[in-house]
């Protein structure tokens, strides 16, 4: 990895958690009614974290496996940074429910709205780093 991509990674990372986690969150909201739904999430700092020490853009390295002589053969291992996800946690109910549904609408716009928050100063520093190498390249070259 050269220097520009590890200077870039930890934000290339956090914005994908963010999304994904806006997402979730999002699905919450629109399941507030549906009867026995749990509101889900996931630690966003052990996920950054386990994104960001996996290698190169957050992905791990995996292999396929031949389980069946007549399935192809793999040459190739494939990356994908978020095939399976950060593990999802099923959110504890605040108040209980009659319908089993976990979801507490406030608590949930509470978190979509800070995900949103900080998803947007994410692209701002990113931003602000883009504009700093280009005043650098423009005023050196």
């Amino acid at each position: 990895m050269n220097s520009l991509d590890a200077a870039f990674n930890f934000q290339e990372n956090a914005l994908r958690l963010r999304a994904q986690r806006q997402e979730i969150l999002a699905a919450n909201v629109a399941n507030a009614d549906t009867p026995n739904y749990k509101a889900r999430d996931f630690d966003f700092a052990s996920a950054l974290k386990q994104a960001t020490s996996a290698g190169t853009n957050g992905g791990s390295t995996t292999a396929a496996v031949k389980t069946h002589p007549a399935h192809l053969d793999f040459a190739v291992a494939t990356t994908n940074p978020f095939s399976s996800g950060p593990a999802l946690l099923y959110r504890g109910a605040v108040q209980g429910s009659v319908d089993g549904n976990t979801v507490d609408v406030d608590m949930e716009r509470n978190h979509f709205t800070d995900n949103a928050i900080r998803y947007e100063a994410s692209l701002n520093s990113i931003s602000g780093d883009i504009k700093d190498l280009m005043s650098i390249i423009q005023n050196n070259g």
